[in-house]
């Protein structure tokens, strides 16, 4: 029985730490699993580094879902949902600081 107990607690103190690591890299994933030619391991940890100080996780997920959906975004800008613009104005800061922060790391 203590052996179920302690392989149930050390699982619950786990748990979280592995699924904050999971997300915490969703952009620079999406960013590595791209066709960009101008991806890198490097450029995409610059974005994603970005991100982590810019965005929240839902940003995140939505901001990620462009990279295999870029008329995604194109909608998002467009959208009349308030939720939507207000995002769009957070992804937008957030592109400006990729770019004075990553440029460097472009091929």
């Amino acid at each position: 029985m203590k052996t179920v107990l302690k392989t149930a607690l050390i699982a619950a103190l786990i748990s979280p730490i592995a699924i904050s690591t999971a997300d915490a890299g969703r952009i620079s994933n999406a960013c590595m699993q791209s066709d960009r030619k101008a991806k890198s391991r490097n450029l995409c940890r610059c974005i994603q580094n970005v991100a982590d100080q810019n965005l929240t996780r839902r940003d995140q997920k939505m901001a990620a879902s462009f990279f295999s959906d870029p008329h995604k975004a194109q909608e998002i800008r467009q959208s009349d949902n308030r939720s939507h613009e207000d995002f769009w104005k957070r992804y937008s800061e957030f592109g400006g600081v990729v770019a004075a922060s990553c440029s460097h790391l472009k091929k």
